[in-house]
This record gives structure tokens, C-alpha cells and sequence, in this order.
């Protein structure tokens, strides 16, 4: 406020005048956004300072200026300075005795200035000047922002108050005008009221003190009731409407939360989808690398087989007549495989009793989806009686929209405690199918290091064969020479001693035919521990293909269940949207009530106007035919009075005749 009054002072010496000290004074003790230079006589020059300073002067809200003696040129100048302000809300010039170019200037005020929300020109005598007023009330009616306008003891006559009712037809923001202790009279009374009916915003008409009938008086009173009830019902409606605004914003708030939220899941359950499968690919790639590599190990073992099987091939010349033995090994083996067909068929059992447990924990998961889906519809209908409702009774929309809330919000509680329900069996079941997995692995790894282990027993038990194989050969070749250098020997000696040798070389023959004997069953039990070997290889080949059959299962499995998430990902989206389209037609269905509760109002104050129009004309009708009765009474007492005279005077004239007549002279004396 120091330097409102040095900026006061500055362009007070700038004009070449001093500034007064009372309005210093005033400045000095100024509230805040006040300044109250009531009874103050302000010069010419105080008032051109004053109005330069209002130019600029960005902290006064309220400007009080009665009973300043304003002049004329000192109030257009303040008045010039106000036309550009946009601060000022609250203006006081009462008792300044404005004339014609004080109204001209608060006409211009009026056009220029739209932030100046309630004036006072109280004992101003406005009225006196006519044109000047007339231009006075065009700019009111021009004006946007004025909300309460107080012209009492302006000598205000009915010609007044016809310009400032027209001046009410076009205005659509004062609300409150007093016209107390006025010259207004019957005719501006009725002009007043005419104007009534175009003007909805004025709900504040003061009218005592102007000479105006009763009955127009509550013609006013009924107007501006009426005009109070409805600014009443529209802050009513606006209030509803601005809550319902609010309730809706925040109702799109969360709705896009939510999806956003959904999204959020939708893109990590898909990363973690991504990162599952390229796990899944990449342990797939592991077991294909490492059944390769048992591939190879098995053809090493084949060659092995072949090569064991060439050098064979000379025993098995010496083993035809051990048929009936291999007939006996190939039942085994027969049975054999029938019980591995046996093993196959319970293991496929077993897979198909997981798969239809799956399955039926897929039709489960089914169910509850349509169990909320059916939940949903139920919401859905109680939702569409809740709009219903809220046709027919609007007092009721704050209850039923927060119980639509609360259910909504139920509805999508109990939706994500399915889903993640859902998604729990669903991490369930690919838990059980990695630990199967895992189990099958390690069950083939078990078999394969098992068939290894045999495959290593055999291969020794068939070295430490050939090497008993080689010493039988070895001790029979030494005891070959041996008997050769024995015949030698025998050839010298004696015929007798000769025959003995003979002999225990034919034992000792015998003996190397049952080392052959024992050599060539030694061979075929190689040959039926070789057989035994291959069909375990080609056993464990079989199991191999199964489980890589049973990997493209559960390949195929997991794709299903991505295809399955994926068709939930975009129903769930499907649902989103059409909530979404749903609030979209609850807020057009909103505002259509709006516009119809505005039409209806329209059409109400049609009405009313029609009906106030029509009530005036019949009190006017009704008044017309109260002077026609009163005259034709007053006739008809007139006719009476003659006719009564008029038999007076024909009694009069009977009497006179019958007294004056010679009969009275012939008839008896009574």
C-alpha cells in the first residue's frame, strides 16, 4: 500500500497538484484490496490521479467513492480510469449528484469494463436526463458481468423505467436491481413486469416507494420467486451435475488404471510366456543334443555289435545244432517284448488319465469363466434397472451411481480373483509338466546309464571269453607239439609202450573235444548275451522315440494354453471396451436428461409467461367489465329514478284528473 501512495503522490505532482492529505491519509490506512474515500471532497486533480491510477493498479477489489461531491469532469475521469481495470469487483457512488455526462460515462463503464460486479448510484438523480439514462440502460443490457446494480432516489420516471426494462430483456447477468423511492409509477410498473418473463437471471426487483399498484407489485414478487426458484434449480443442477461430472472423471480415471493395470499383466504374463517357451526351446535343443549324442554312442555300440558279430561268425557255423535254444531265447524275447508292450500301454494310459485331468481342469476353469460371465450379465441388468431408476427419479442418482460403483467394483474384484485363480492352476499344471519331465529325463538318463553299465559288462565278459578262448587254443597247440615230439620219441621206443601213448593221447583228445564243446557253449552264451543286448538298444530306442513324442505333446500342449491366454487377454479386453461403451451411453443418456430438464424448464417458463400474459389479460378484461357494470348499474338506477318520477308524475295526474273530473261533483258525499 506505500507504493500505491507514492504512485499516488508521483502522478499528483506530475499533473502539477498537490495530493490531499485526507485521501493519504485514507491511502494509509487502507485494508487489504480496499479503498474507502467515503465523504471525501475529491478534486479535479485528486480524480484524474486517482483515474491514471486505476489503470494500472492490479490489488483493489473494492472502491468506495459516496458522498465525494464528485464533479462532472472529476467523475468521468475516475470513471475513464475504471473502463480499463479488470480488478475492480465492487464500485460506490452514492449521493455524487452524477448528471448527464457522469451517466454517459457510466454508460461507457458498462460497455468497456468486465469485471465490475455490483455498483452503487444511490442519490444520484439519473433519472432526470433521459437520452443519457436511455444510453445508461443500452449499456446494461450490453453488459456480461454486473450482478447487482442499486439506482434508489435517482428520480427515476416511468420513460426510465421502460428503457431499463428493455434493457432487462437482453441482460443475462444482474440478479439484483433496486428501484426504491423512484417516479415509476403505474406505466413503468407494468413495463417492469412485462419484461419479467425474457429476463431469467434478475431474482432481487425492490420496488417500494414508486406509486405502484398492489397487484403489480406481487406480479413482481411472484416473478422474481419464481426467478429464485429457478436460479435455485439450476445451481441445484449444476452442483448434480458438476458431482456427476466428478464421479464420471473418476470413474474414467480408474476404468483406464485398471486397463492400464490389465495391460501391465497382459505384457509380463506374455514376457514370462516368451521366457518360459525360449526356456522350454532351449531344454527341447538340450534333450535333442543329448539324445543325439546317445544316438551316436548307440551306433558305436552297433559297430561294436558288428564287429563282435563278424568275429562270431566262424562259432556260429559250430552252433547250429543249439536251434532249439535260440527258438527258447526268442520266446523270451517274445515275452519280453509283449511286456514291454504291456509297460508301453499303462504309461499311455497314465498319460491319457493326466491329460483328461487336465482337460477337466480346463472345463473347470471354463465354468467359472461363464459362472462370471453370467455374474457379469446379472450386474449388466441390474445396472440397466439402476439407469431406469435414475429416469425416474433423479433425487436417487448419487445413491444408485455409488451402489453401481460398489458393484462394478465388486464385479471386477471377484473377476481378478478368478483370473488369478486361473492363472494359479494354470502355473499348476506347468509345474506337474516340468517335474514329469524331469522325472522322464531322469528315468531315461537312469535306463541309458543302466544299459551302459550292462553293455560295459558284457563287452568284459566277452574279452575275458576270447582270452579263455585263446588259452584253450594255446594249451592245445603246446599239447599238440608235446604229443608230437611224444610220437617222436614213441616211434623209438617200443610197439607196446607205443599202443599206451596212443591211448592217453586219445584221452587227452577227448578231453580237448569237451574243452572245444565247453568253448562253443561259452560262444553261444556270448551270442545270446549280444541278442539280449540289442533288444534293449532297440527297447531303449523306442522308449526315445516316445518320450520325443511326448516332448511334441507337450509342446503342442503349451501352444494350446498360449493360444487359451491369449483368447482371454482379448475377451477381457472385449469386456473393458464395452463397460467403457457402456459409461459412454450412461453419459450421453445423462446429458440427454440435461437437455430434456432444460427444454422442460423452457417450456415451463413459456408457460408461465404465456399463463402470467394471459392472467393479466383477464384481470384487465375482468376490470373492463367491472367499469361496464358499474355503469350499466349506475344506468339502470338512472332508469329506475326516471321511471319512478315519471309514475309519481302520471299518479299525480291521475289524482289531479280524478279530483278535477264531474263525476266527483255527481258521486255521494261519503
Amino acid at each position: 500500500m506505500e507504493e500505491f501512495r507514492r504512485t499516488y503522490s508521483r502522478l499528483c505532482k506530475e499533473s502539477g497538484a498537490e495530493p490531499q492529505e485526507t485521501v493519504l491519509q485514507q491511502m494509509h490506512q487502507l485494508p487489504q484490496g480496499r479503498l474507502d474515500l467515503a465523504t471525501q471532497s475529491l478534486t479535479v486533480d485528486t480524480c484524474r490521479a486517482l483515474g491514471k491510477l486505476l489503470q494500472k493498479e492490479a490489488l483493489l477489489t473494492e472502491l468506495v467513492l459516496s458522498d465525494c461531491m464528485l464533479s462532472e469532469e472529476g467523475a468521468v475521469l475516475l470513471l475513464q480510469g475504471l473502463c480499463v481495470n479488470t480488478i475492480v469487483r465492487f464500485l460506490d457512488l452514492k449521493g455524487n449528484n452524477l448528471r448527464a455526462s457522469g451517466a454517459e460515462a457510466l454508460a461507457k463503464l458498462l460497455r468497456q469494463n468486465k469485471s465490475i460486479q455490483s455498483l452503487t448510484l444511490e442519490w444520484n438523480s439519473l433519472g432526470t436526463w433521459e437520452e443519457a439514462f436511455a444510453a445508461f440502460c443500452g449499456a446494461l443490457a450490453a453488459n456480461g458481468a454486473l450482478r447487482q446494480l442499486d439506482l434508489r432516489n435517482n428520480q427515476i420516471s416511468h420513460k426510465g423505467a421502460e428503457e431499463l426494462a428493455l434493457a432487462l430483456k437482453s441482460n443475462t447477468s444482474l440478479q439484483q436491481l433496486d428501484l426504491r423511492w423512484n417516479h415509476i409509477g403505474l406505466l413503468g410498473g407494468r413495463a417492469l413486469v412485462n419484461c419479467l418473463p425474457s429476463n431469467r437471471t434478475l431474482w432481487k426487483l425492490e420496488l417500494a416507494g414508486n406509486s405502484i399498484p398492489g397487484d403489480i407489485l406481487r406480479a413482481v414478487e411472484q416473478a422474481m420467486d419464481h426467478n429464485q426458484d429457478r436460479q435455485t434449480a439450476f445451481r441445484e443442477s449444476q452442483a448434480r451435475a458438476h458431482v456427476l461430472s466428478k464421479e464420471v472423471r473418476h470413474l474414467r480415471e480408474e476404468k483406464s488404471k485398471q486397463f492400464l493395470d490389465l495391460m501391465e499383466t497382459i505384457d509380463r504374463q506374455r514376457e514370462e510366456m516368451v521366457r518360459t517357451s525360449k526356456a522350454s526351446a532351449a531344454r527341447v535343443g538340450q534333450l535333442q543334443e543329448a539324445l543325439n549324442e546317445r544316438h551316436s554312442i548307440i551306433n558305436a555300440l552297433k559297430a561294436k555289435l558288428q564287429m563282435a558279430e563278424a568275429a562270431l561268425a566262424l562259432s556260429e557255423q559250430k552252433a547250429q545244432d543249439l536251434g532249439e535254444l535260440l527258438a527258447t531265447t526268442e520266446q523270451e524275447q517274445r515275452s519280453l517284448a509283449q511286456r514291454q508292450a504291456k509297460e508301453h500301454r499303462l504309461e499311455q494310459q497314465e498319460a491319457a488319465e493326466r491329460e483328461s485331468k487336465l482337460l477337466r481342469d480346463l472345463s473347470a476353469a471354463n465354468e467359472k469363466n461363464l459362472l462370471l460371465q453370467n455374474q457379469v450379465d446379472e450386474l449388466e441388468r441390474k445396472v440397466k434397472s439402476q439407469q431406469d431408476q435414475l429416469f425416474l427419479t433423479r433425487q436417487e442418482l448419487t445413491n444408485t451411481a455409488a451402489e453401481l460403483k460398489m458393484r462394478a467394483v465388486q464385479a471386477e474384484e471377484r473377476l481378478e480373483l478368478e483370473k488369478k485363480r486361473s492363472r494359479q492352476s494354470l502355473e499348476d499344471a506347468e509345474h506337474l509338466r516340468f517335474k514329469e519331465v524331469e522325472h522322464m529325463t531322469r528315468h531315461l538318463e537312469e535306463s541309458e546309464r543302466a544299459m551302459q553299465e550292462r553293455v560295459q559288462r558284457l563287452e568284459a565278459v566277452r574279452l575275458s571269453l576270447e582270452e579263455e578262448l585263446s588259452r584253450a587254443k594255446a594249451v592245445a597247440l603246446s599239447e599238440r607239439s608235446q604229443a608230437e615230439e611224444e610220437l617222436i620219441k614213441a616211434k623209438n621206443q617200443v610197439r607196446l609202450e607205443e599202443q599206451q601213448r596212443l591211448a592217453h593221447l586219445e584221452e587227452k583228445l577227448r578231453l580237448l573235444a569237451q574243452a572245444r564243446d565247453e568253448a562253443q557253449s561259452a560262444c553261444l552264451q556270448q551270442k545270446q548275451v549280444v541278442a539280449d543286448a540289442q533288444a534293449r538298444a532297440s527297447q531303449l530306442g523306442r522308449q526315445v522315440e516316445g518320450l520325443r513324442r511326448r516332448l511334441e505333446e507337450l509342446q503342442q500342449e503349451l501352444s494350446n494354453k498360449d493360444q487359451e491366454k491369449a483368447a482371454e487377454v482379448t475377451r477381457v479386453r472385449l469386456e473393458l471396451q464395452e463397460q467403457n461403451g457402456r459409461l459412454q451411453a450412461e453419459l450421453t443418456a445423462q446429458e440427454a436428461l440435461k437437455e430434456k430438464a432444460a427444454a422442460l424448464e423452457r417450456q415451463l417458463k413459456v408457460i408461465a409467461s404465456d399463463h402470467r400474459e394471459a392472467l393479466l389479460d383477464r384481470e384487465s378484461e375482468n376490470a373492463s367489465l367491472r367499469e361496464k357494470l358499474r355503469l350499466k348499474q349506475a344506468e339502470i338506477a338512472r332508469i329506475r329514478d326516471e321511471e319512478a318520477q315519471r309514475a309519481s308524475f302520471l299518479q299525480n295526474a291521475v289524482l289531479a284528473y280524478v279530483q278535477g273530473s264531474p263525476l266527483r261533483t255527481l258521486s255521494p258525499q261519503k
